[in-house]
């Protein structure tokens, strides 16, 4: 799964929504809550990058925290609700 590259998936906008205090993602048939956690996540796949990236640059930016295990079974979990897709 880490050579692969993954993007967002289009049909999803991510935003910051204030009446929520948190970052949600908007599709055509609703909006999903995320956790500050989740959203980081997802802002690393604006841009298309393979996991193992992601995983770099987020431990670079949280130095001294494990996440290679977290980030993958986040992007496992965004797959399959078609959140990224392959790119």
């Amino acid at each position: 799964m880490d050579e692969v590259v993954l993007q967002r998936n289009p049909l999803f906008r991510l935003q910051f929504e204030k009446a929520q205090d948190c970052h949600v993602l908007l599709f055509p048939e609703g909006m999903v809550k995320l956790s500050d956690s989740a959203a980081e996540i997802l802002q690393q796949f604006e841009e298309p990058s393979s996991v193992d990236a992601v995983i770099t640059r987020l431990e670079t930016k949280f130095p001294g925290v494990e996440l290679a295990q977290d980030v993958r079974e986040f992007v496992e979990v965004a797959r399959d609700k078609k959140w990224l897709e392959l790119h």
